[in-house]
């Protein structure tokens, strides 16, 4: 049997040394160079957690899980959902968008930063400023170049909620994730747009009696370009959104009464087993039996995170089969630790 330091690939040595080239190939949801080359170009976005693929195919929601996904379906109101870390909560829009075939999820992430028009469109002035002036000294005599009003569209992106509230007949996916993590005023600022399914764009609307038939050509997040008319955009199916919390902050009653809400307990043997065997494969699953009921034996008094798991399980296998129990003690450590 191999000794526990031969999985190393630093050493510490001082001397330089390529087996780099030895470390196997990277865990599937670490993989960059699979992800850039996905077919839909969304792989990147969710590649921490593998979800395009057998994740969603394998998720298997419980009773109550079912009856809030179906709940927030048949009355178009947003599903809040709730739940510790790798709980499962992403893991939910993405099996809905596969199963009702509602397309790709439009995944906006939530920072501390970001505001409400992030999620709806991106207008880019300087560039249009900067193309106004480059037309203005190419032209001849140095005159003034028309600024048409038509250009403008040509500087405008719409975000994923903007992408999500386009008119279609058949609703997209929009993933709001971690809104706990957003400034105070975010969830507030939501609530007339989610209310409304409607939004302007005012650099449009003033200009929209100067358009053809008051249409402009912009953006949408998955690059492809649509056609707003008026300045407005305005919903025909209401998209299935789900707003993720990890518990980190209370919400304001306003959004609590618009949003159905679903908190995911913790997963059980069956469901993390599942996860293991999406990620991993069967054998990875099966093998991994001890680890996996270690694991739901800590979370029980511990604060951890599914990814914690998949992490040990993957390096254990791939790497240190000797030190396997006191590697997976070292990579799965309690999120809620006292300082």
């Amino acid at each position: 049997m191999s000794e526990p330091s031969e999985w190393l690939i630093y050493r510490g040595i001082g001397e330089p040394h390529d087996e780099v080239a030895q470390l196997p190939p990277p865990p599937p949801w670490r993989d960059f160079a699979a992800a850039s080359g996905g077919a839909d170009g969304g792989e990147s976005a969710d590649r921490r957690l593998g979800i395009p693929g057998r994740v969603a195919e394998e998720h298997r929601p419980g009773a109550e899980e079912l009856e809030m996904i179906n709940a927030a379906l048949y009355l178009r109101r947003p599903l809040l959902v709730t739940g510790d870390p790798g709980a499962g909560k992403s893991t939910l829009a993405h099996s809905v968008a596969r199963e009702l075939e509602f397309g790709k999820v439009l995944r906006w992430p939530v920072v501390s930063r970001t505001t409400l028009l992030d999620g709806l469109y991106h207008y880019d002035a300087i560039a249009r400023l900067q193309d106004v002036q480059i037309a203005s000294h190419a032209s001849v005599g140095g005159g003034a170049a028309a600024d048409s009003a038509q250009s403008v569209g040509s500087y405008i992106r719409l975000g994923p909620l903007g992408t999500a509230l386009l008119p279609s007949d058949r609703p997209r996916v929009l993933l709001i994730d971690e809104l706990d993590k957003s400034d105070i005023d975010l969830p507030n600022d939501l609530l007339n747009v989610l209310e409304e399914g409607e939004f302007a764009i005012p650099e449009l609307e003033r200009i929209a009696d100067r358009l053809p038939d008051g249409e402009a050509d912009v953006l949408d997040h998955d690059g492809n370009k649509v056609r707003i008319k008026g300045g407005r955009v305005q919903c025909r199916a209401f998209p299935f959104v789900v707003l993720t919390s990890n518990g980190e902050r209370d919400f304001p009653a306003p959004l609590m009464r618009r949003c159905i809400h679903l908190e995911l307990g913790r997963p059980d043997h069956k469901r993390l087993a599942a996860f293991v065997k999406a990620h991993l494969g069967e054998e990875a699953a099966r093998s991994s039996e001890d680890l996996i009921t270690l694991f739901l034996e800590r979370s029980r008094s511990e604060l951890l995170a599914t990814d914690q798991l998949l992490n040990a399980i993957y390096l254990t296998q791939a790497a240190a089969p000797t030190g396997r129990d006191r590697l997976a003690d070292l990579l799965i450590q309690r999120l809620d630790r006292p300082r």
